[in-house]
C-alpha cells in the first residue's frame, strides 16, 4: 500500500475512533451531569438547612381526580414551620376551601398530628405520627441528608418559579420513598426546591394513577417571628376531642 493511501487509511481509522468515542462520551454525559447536579443541590440543602429556623408561606393545595369523575378540590391558606435542633413543628391554617371561607386547621408537633374541624367543632389527635415526620417536613428545612435517608432521588433539571415577589431558580427533584409501605399510598413525589433557603415552591404528590395533589407556596417569610396562634386552634368549651 502506498504511503499516501496508508496515511488516508490511518486518518480514517482515527476519525472513526474519535467519532465513536465522542458518541460514547456524549451518551454518558447527561446521566453523569444529572448525578453531579443532584449532589450539588443536596449539598446546598445541607448548608441551607443548618440556617433554617422558621418560615411562613401562603399556600394553595389542589387535589386533582381524573377518574371516574374529573374533579379538583382547592384549599388555600397559610402554613407555618419552625425547627430547633431536632424539634420540628408545622401548622396549617386553611382560610378558603373551594372558594368558601374555612377555619379548618392541623398541626404536627413532637410526633403528634392534630386535626381541627370547625363544622363538628372537633379536634382529632393521631399520636403515632412520628414515623411520618420526614414526609411532613418534605421541602421545608430538610437537608440533603434528610432526603437521602428516606428517598431515592432523581434530578430532573431546573425551572424558574415565582415566589410571589421574585423569580426563583428552583431545582426539580423526583423522590421515591425507600419504605415500600409508603410507596403503596405515595408512589412518587416531585418537588421544586429553592436549595439556598431549604423551602419548596411547588410539590406534586402522586397518590395513584388517577389522583394527585399539587401544592404551591408563595410569599415566604424566612426566619421571622411566627404568630402566637401559628400552632394552635380556636377551640371553645363545646369542642370535642378524639384520639386515634
Amino acid at each position: 500500500m502506498r504511503l499516501g493511501m496508508k496515511l488516508i487509511f490511518a486518518a480514517s481509522i482515527a476519525l472513526v475512533l474519535v467519532l465513536v468515542s465522542g458518541r460514547a462520551a456524549s451518551a454518558a454525559t447527561p446521566a453523569d451531569d444529572k448525578e453531579k447536579a443532584k449532589e450539588k443541590v443536596l449539598e446546598r440543602l445541607n448548608v441551607a438547612a443548618a440556617n433554617f429556623h422558621s418560615t411562613s408561606a401562603d399556600f394553595e393545595f389542589d387535589t386533582i381526580e381524573t377518574d371516574p369523575v374529573p374533579d379538583t378540590d382547592v384549599q388555600k391558606g397559610v402554613v407555618y414551620y419552625d425547627r430547633k435542633d431536632n424539634a420540628f413543628r408545622m401548622g396549617v391554617h386553611i382560610t378558603e376551601h373551594n372558594k368558601k371561607p374555612s377555619a379548618k386547621a392541623y398541626t404536627y408537633i413532637g410526633g403528634v398530628f392534630k386535626l381541627f374541624e370547625p363544622g363538628p367543632n372537633q379536634v382529632t389527635t393521631y399520636g403515632k405520627a412520628g414515623k411520618w415526620e420526614s414526609y411532613v417536613i418534605l421541602g421545608f428545612g430538610a437537608s440533603g441528608r434528610d432526603l437521602e435517608a428516606k428517598w431515592e432521588i432523581k434530578y430532573l433539571g431546573s425551572e424558574p418559579l415565582s415566589d410571589g415577589k421574585n423569580t426563583v431558580k428552583t431545582e426539580i427533584l423526583e423522590l421515591v420513598a425507600k419504605d415500600p409501605e409508603v410507596r403503596k399510598n405515595l408512589p412518587k413525589v416531585t418537588i421544586w426546591v429553592d436549595p439556598d433557603h431549604a423551602v419548596s415552591l411547588k410539590q406534586i404528590f402522586y397518590q395513584s394513577a388517577t389522583t394527585s395533589r399539587v401544592c404551591h407556596y408563595s410569599n415566604f417569610k424566612m426566619n421571622e417571628s411566627l404568630p402566637d396562634d401559628a400552632f394552635k386552634f380556636k377551640t371553645d368549651r363545646q369542642t370535642v376531642y378524639n384520639n386515634q
